[in-house]
């Protein structure tokens, strides 16, 4: 019998790894990315008091073009950034939520770094 490889589980295995080492604090928050096939997600994150500080997705109603390509990716870090700056966040911690830091991630991560965010 072949047995096939759960991606989402190894993915699920890799971000817990990661989240044991980084964490977001108010001085320093989270950047948290989660990509479907279709759509791109990304949240800032204080951990200590367990809210949402910011948040940009492909779905917004004003995105305006696809979220699973590259450049709807960068379009998506250029809003968090955008919404970050508004609250006076700029430095965050960047989580990549288990995904290799290759096209879609690493669009977003430098969309928002030419935005304003340093990570």
């Amino acid at each position: 019998m072949i047995k096939k490889a759960d991606k989402n589980k190894a993915r699920l295995k890799r971000h817990a790894r990661v989240r044991a080492k980084v964490s977001g604090t108010p001085e320093c928050p989270r950047l948290n990315v989660f990509r479907s096939s279709k759509h791109i997600y990304a949240q800032i994150i204080d951990d200590v008091n367990g809210v949402t500080l910011a948040s940009a997705s492909s779905l917004q109603k004003d995105f305006g073009e696809s979220g699973g390509n590259m450049s709807g990716a960068r379009k998506v870090g250029e809003m968090i950034a955008k919404n970050a700056l508004e609250k006076g966040i700029t430095n965050v911690v960047f989580d990549r939520g288990g995904f290799l830091y290759h096209g879609r991630v690493k669009e977003l991560a430098e969309g928002a770094r030419e935005n304003g965010l340093k990570f």
